[in-house]
């Protein structure tokens, strides 16, 4: 099966120093680009992270500082792995919770305002979890049937996250899904707004901090304000932003603070 794409779609996975989206740093980054014609790119790197990785890290995806101490700095790939990207909708296995929202920070330390917006979005985890309930090797052996060598390598997850999709385009061609309304739909399809439509849960921020709520205001999602309006908060009490931009939030949830925060002033 040849993927239906309207624009190029790169799968990726990230390898890091941990799972803190805010302070964790990537060590390996797989991107495999599938082109509309078919034509794929895969390109690794390893990333010099410039803080250490710790040992419970390096154990699961076997990369220690020694191996990264000569690899460049995110900030010195940032621009080429931007290029790389533009214009392409996003895919992978779990990327949703993690890989995007630590990719985006580490752009935006190096100034590179990386978005999602006007991209479609697919995460293999959410299908498997929403038709099957289960994990990245369980998804492989169950949709490829095959044994996933070199698990938590960067670019074995990703191959693998593009084999399985493309096993569940097959797998659940005609396979209903009955949304939480109760109607009946065929969201596996073989097209990435439909898929994104059905893997892509989307927050305010990347991190989960900020959520809309069903009129479609941004809320918090956390703390003392939860399910809150941003905008009333701010407006109650001011000195909340300055809490929340001197703490150790992601720097992407600090960016949509600060755009809800100027459009409260310009409307005023």
């Amino acid at each position: 099966m040849k993927l239906n794409l309207k624009r190029p779609i790169v799968f990726f996975d990230l390898e890091t120093t941990g799972t803190d989206i805010g302070k964790d740093r990537i060590v390996e980054l797989s991107a495999l680009k599938v082109m509309p014609n078919g034509e794929e790119v895969l390109k690794t790197r390893r990333i010099n992270p410039t803080i250490p990785i710790p040992l419970e890290s390096s154990l699961i995806h076997q990369i220690y500082d020694e191996d990264v101490v000569d690899c460049p700095t995110f900030k010195q790939v940032a621009r080429d792995l931007e290029k790389f990207l533009e214009g392409c909708d996003l895919a992978g296995y779990n990327l949703l919770r993690f890989d995007i929202p630590l990719l985006a920070e580490e752009f935006l330390r190096c100034d590179v305002d990386f978005d999602i917006e006007n991209r479609h979005i697919v995460d293999a985890c959410r299908i498997f979890h929403q038709m099957e309930k289960r994990t990245l090797s369980a998804a492989y052996k169950f949709y490829c049937n095959k044994t996933l060598e070199n698990a938590h390598s960067a670019e074995a997850d990703t191959i693998a996250s593009y084999h399985i999709l493309m096993a569940q385009l097959d797998h659940y061609e005609q396979t209903p899904y009955e949304t939480a309304e109760g109607t009946t739909e065929y969201p596996v399809q073989n097209d990435m707004g439909a898929l994104h439509k059905f893997t892509f849960q989307k927050t305010a921020d990347l991190s989960g901090r900020i959520v809309y709520n069903n009129s479609g205001q941004e809320v918090f999602n956390f703390g003392k304000y939860k399910n809150v309006p941003v905008e009333d908060v701010l407006k109650k009490e001011p000195s909340y932003y300055d809490w929340m931009m001197k703490s150790e939030f992601p720097l992407y949830t600090k960016k949509i603070l600060t755009r809800i925060r100027l459009r409260n002033m310009q409307m005023s």
